[in-house]
């Protein structure tokens, strides 16, 4: 049988937010009861913790340095094949809500040369989607917290009042009355709470998130390095609380319709928040960041699926990359891409089809430096291109030494060993495996130097 297949993905998302991630506050009971029914990731990656890159991969299932969506404020390409022109294809309807962020160009720091950041985004630049689309380039530009405005497929503007997420809740659920019932369909929401707002710089919850959340116990790495999360932690996480209130109002929307057995429920995120306690000798940002770094607080995020054969309440231990969801969203359509597509079917994973299947993951870093990561169930090992700047190159032929941490000692990520002569050789392993990344990903093995 075709599964319809829903996105619901938030921004800037720490695992650490989830109950089923560990939260200790009752911040996401229904996420917790589909982790409950179906499939939890424990140890899931971002590979490139920023919003435009995450982005261009989620739709494409190519590195940033493939499509040439390095950073943000670059166009998605229009010649490469999207996960929309797949599932089109495969005769799913589609739905897109929420913040798209691929649709406006230019020099980096500097005005876009195409910009649609408070515009409709043209249907040619819409990766593909010729269906229901609700959408804003740049949500946060186009709304706060409360109260602003999206674009419809024909680009007529659509002003909301209320919550944001609440908003973009509702507009995805207005499909359900207009949609083909002829057809499967693959709806993608994307929010962009929890993200800070820009203009103001700070977390916006719903009015009261400070009071309900006043006795939060801030995660081991933000308690240690502090940033600003004493004073922003409450509606970070009332605005998680918010999103996860959402997706019960899906929930309840595909029973009432009777879809719930016949859809499949991705929950996750672009990249996790460390809250200003990183990136504070950055070669840019200047410790004014969230994320843009190799620590777990940027890059490990939630992942939970379920529905069809995503069942069973179990926990998948190993380390897996959210750069599989395109290729595993397809997988779910019947759509096999093979290798036109980095990553892996994770359902391969949690049936353990491959007893050889290195337990790591990769992250390219953008923006706050060029950098490039390993991830592995003990170590984490990060490196960047001395003098160049992240936001105007994608790439370097030469890098160095920049973090390693022994994520079981240390699992805060607290104590940068890199010049520790302890871990002299495990430094060594870790740089050749690193390598074999960069030259799998990218094509090319650069200069690591001491």
């Amino acid at each position: 049988m075709s599964y319809n297949i829903i996105f619901y993905f938030t921004d800037q998302q720490r695992a650490d937010t989830c109950g089923c991630y560990g939260q200790p506050l009752d911040v996401t009971p229904n996420l917790d009861r589909l982790a409950r029914e179906g499939i939890k990731f424990e140890y899931a990656f971002s590979p490139q913790p920023v919003c435009g890159p995450c982005r261009a991969l989620f739709q494409t299932g190519k590195y940033a340095t493939d499509t040439g969506c390095f950073r943000n404020n670059l166009l998605l390409p229009a010649e490469v094949k999207t996960l929309a022109n797949y599932i089109e294809e495969a005769g799913y309807e589609t739905a897109y809500i929420g913040k798209w962020h691929l649709a406006s160009d230019g020099e980096w720091e500097k005005t876009p040369r195409i910009d649609h950041t408070v515009t409709p985004i043209p249907k040619e630049l819409r990766g593909g989607y010729t269906g229901f689309w609700r959408a804003a380039d740049v949500l946060e530009f186009t709304s706060h917290g409360y109260d602003g405005y999206v674009f419809d497929e024909e680009n007529n503007r659509i002003d909301f009042q209320g919550y944001r997420a609440d908003c973009i809740t509702d507009l995805a659920l207005d499909f359900f009355d207009q949609r083909d019932t002829n057809k499967p369909f693959f709806m993608t929401i994307s929010h962009i709470e929890p993200h800070h707002q820009n203009d103001r710089k700070h977390y916006e919850g719903p009015e009261g998130s400070k009071e309900k959340y006043k006795n939060f116990v801030l995660p081991g790495d933000l308690e240690a390095l502090k940033g600003d999360a004493a004073e922003e932690y409450p509606d970070y996480l009332g605005a998680c609380a918010n999103l996860d209130e959402n997706l019960g109002r899906l929930i309840n929307r595909l029973k009432e319709k009777g879809l719930y057995d016949d859809t499949i429920i991705i929950f996750s995120t672009d990249h996790g928040s460390h809250f200003k306690t990183r990136n504070l000798d950055a070669h840019r940002c200047g410790g004014d960041d969230y994320k843009r770094s190799c620590h777990d607080a940027c890059l490990r995020v939630p992942l939970v699926i379920a529905g069809g054969p995503w069942k069973g309440g179990i926990t998948v231990e190993e380390l897996v990359s959210t750069e599989s969801l395109p290729k595993t969203i397809l997988a779910m359509a019947g759509v096999d891409v093979g290798e036109a597509m980095i990553g892996e079917n994770l359902l391969d994973v949690v049936e353990k089809k491959d007893s050889n299947r290195p337990n790591q993951v990769f992250a390219q870093i953008s923006e706050s430096r060029v950098g490039r990561c390993i991830r592995t169930a003990k170590y984490t090992y990060s490196v960047y291109a001395p003098g160049i700047n992240g936001g105007e190159e994608a790439a370097s032929e030469v890098y160095a030494d920049d973090f390693l941490y022994d994520n079981e000692k240390d699992p805060f990520q607290l104590n940068n060993l890199i010049e520790d002569s302890a871990y002299t050789q495990i430094k060594q392993e870790l740089r050749e495996k690193l390598l074999d990344w960069i030259e799998k990903a990218e094509g090319y093995r650069p200069v690591i130097m001491d």
